[in-house]
Formats: C-alpha cells, structure tokens, sequence
C-alpha cells in the first residue's frame, strides 16, 4: 500500500537560554490510508511537537529539518460534496518547507487535528456551530451561509451529538467536557480531511466517557476511510484503537512495530517499563520507571533512557543506539536487540 504520509528523520529545534534543544530528533515513520499509528510515550517525550510539526503549529523561532512527504488524494478523493479542484494539489508536498499558505490550504482540508484540551481550543465567545462553519468555509469559500449551517449540523451529527442543531447554537461552556470533545472532533472532521490527528483526546474525561470517545474515533475512521495519528501515554488506549505504534522518548523513536507484537513481546526496556507502570486489575502490579524523562539540554552522550535502565551496558553511554530490525515490521533503538528473547515484564 502506497504512504499517505513519509516522514524521514523529521528533526524540530527550538531555542532555549541555554541553546538550542531537540524535542523531536530524527523521526521516521510512514502513514498508509486507512491506517491508524498510536504514538506513545511520557510527557515531555516530544509527541505533540512532532504532530504540531507536521501541521505547521511550531513555536515562534523553530527550526525543522528533514522531510515529511503529504501524498495527494486521489481524483475521486473530495468526500465534501464541493468542488474544490483549485485547493487540491496533484503533486506531493514536504509539510517542513511548506510556505503559510500552503500548510493553510492543507491544515483543514489534508490534515486535521484534535487538540487535547477542548475548553482552551474552542473559542468561548463563539457559538460551537459558528467555530465549525468557518472551519468549513475557509476551505469551501464559495458555500453559502445556510450550506455552511447545514454541514456544520451535520458534522456534529456524524460526531453522535445529541440535539445537534441546538448544540450548534450554544457556546461551549455550555456543554460538558464530552460534548466539547465531540465538537471538536466535529470540526476537525467538517472539511473533509484525510489524516486526523488525535493529541490525548480522552484527556480529563471520567472513563465512561472515554470509552465512548474512543468508540466514536473508531468507527468515524473505518465509516470514513481516514488515516489517523492517535497520541497518548497510555499502551492499554492505543491497542484499543491501533494496529501500530511508535514508542517515543527524548524526541526519539526508540520502538515500533505491530501494537499487539510490542505488547507481547517488548524489546526497548522503556517500552517494557511503561507496560509495567500501566495499572492492572492485580494490587501491587504497578511498578514506576525510576528517575525522570531528561532535560532536552542535558542529554546523556549515549542512549537517553541508559541512565533510567536496568540493563544499562557500557556501549549504552558510547553513542545513541540505531533503529535494530527485529523483524520485517519491528524495530527498536537498544544494544539488547541483538540478544535472543524478549524482555521480562
């Protein structure tokens, strides 16, 4: 299956007091259409940055590097119902040297993305359905006001909100923090998009909640054939929802490979170390990672997690490890993948 997406050690540098640090460095990884990666890791370990990366959202002053290579959609590809030959490129487009209205053109109508907290990115002084009409006409400009109203409608719909057209005229305090989710997702949906990228969206959510999102983001996907980057911390969430996912730690990606594989058979001790900090049903089963995530301006020499590992090796301090095949669809970044086994859990 041809990418949707190719990105190719993908690098965001930011500058600090203390310089200029890397809270994504060297990233790789493909998207196919259809397709769901989960991106996993702590805070701090570069997730965000690197989707904010992709739709042109980086902080002021930030460097990127490398490529990440948008396919166009095929002919028939325009699901909105509108003609809008004159947005759509025939040619592939690297989202890093992109100009402003380039990524305009594709932040939207390309790639769309759920933000983690609703409240802070829905705006409070509008009404929820006039926040997605203009997502919607500011790719569609020839739509009339009563079209956009009616799509609007519609997209709060397909996101099973009840009531649509009354919630489509209320402000967003006035919903419940699932509600606003579901307008969110609503409005990263209402343009057509082919990639939707979900940072934490059951962030803050009681877990009833959750698995109704979560439920929602999985049939919106397979119903509309969409490509999809679903972001979180948590391995028990992204198995639910990915048939893939790339471990991340320090900006790097330090394991990826099929979800169910990497589950059963972890071979990045950090990897290893958050299935053992993920909470179980057994009392006494959570085991923490000691020490913390490091400072992006003091990263040890060799690999970033060494100082935190168990399996620690002289050659862990020397250099950062490569990406080690596993097999054909596993890899990851440590000195043991060359040792026969698996790692204990």
């Amino acid at each position: 299956m041809n990418a949707l997406l190719d990105v190719r050690g993908l690098t965001v540098e930011l500058p600090t007091e203390r310089g200029w640090i890397r809270p994504v460095n060297d990233v790789t990884f493909t998207l196919a259409p259809g397709e769901t990666l989960g991106i996993v890791g702590e805070s701090g370990s570069g997730k965000t940055m690197l989707v904010l990366a992709l739709m042109g959202l980086t902080p002021p002053g930030a460097r990127r590097t490398g490529e990440a290579w948008l396919y166009p959609r095929s002919s028939n590809g325009n699901r909105s119902g509108t003609d809008n030959s004159v947005q759509r490129s025939t040619r592939r487009t690297d989202l890093t040297v992109a100009n402003s209205e380039q990524i305009r053109a594709i932040r939207g109508r390309e790639i769309a993305m759920i933000f983690q907290e609703p409240m802070t990115a829905l705006n409070p002084v509008m009404r929820v359905g006039a926040q997605i009409e203009e997502a919607i006409t500011v790719h569609e400009a020839r739509v009339s006001a009563a079209e956009a109203h009616r799509l609007a409608v519609a997209a709060l719909e397909r996101a099973s909100v009840p009531e649509p057209a009354l919630r489509a005229r209320q402000y967003p305090h006035q919903l419940s923090g699932g509600l606003r989710q579901r307008a969110m997702i609503a409005m990263a949906l209402a343009a057509g998009p082919r990639i939707l990228i979900a940072d934490e969206p059951t962030t803050a959510l009681d877990v009833t909640v959750q698995k109704q999102i979560l439920e929602l983001l999985v049939n919106l996907q397979r119903d509309l054939g969409l490509a999809m980057i679903f972001i979180t911390h948590d391995l028990g969430v992204v198995a639910q929802v990915a048939a893939r996912v790339a471990v991340m730690y320090a900006g790097r990606i330090v394991e990826e490979g099929p979800v169910q594989e990497i589950l059963r058979d972890p071979r990045h001790p950090y990897t290893v170390g958050l299935l053992r900090a993920a909470p179980r049903l057994e009392r006494g089963k959570v085991t923490p990672i000691p020490g913390t995530v490091p400072s992006l301006n003091a990263l040890p020499p060799g690999c970033a997690f060494a100082p935190r590992c168990e399996f620690r090796r002289t050659e862990c301090d020397e250099r950062v490890p490569d990406l080690r095949r596993v097999n054909a669809e596993h890899t990851a970044r440590c000195v043991l993948v060359a040792a026969e086994g698996a790692l204990s859990t």
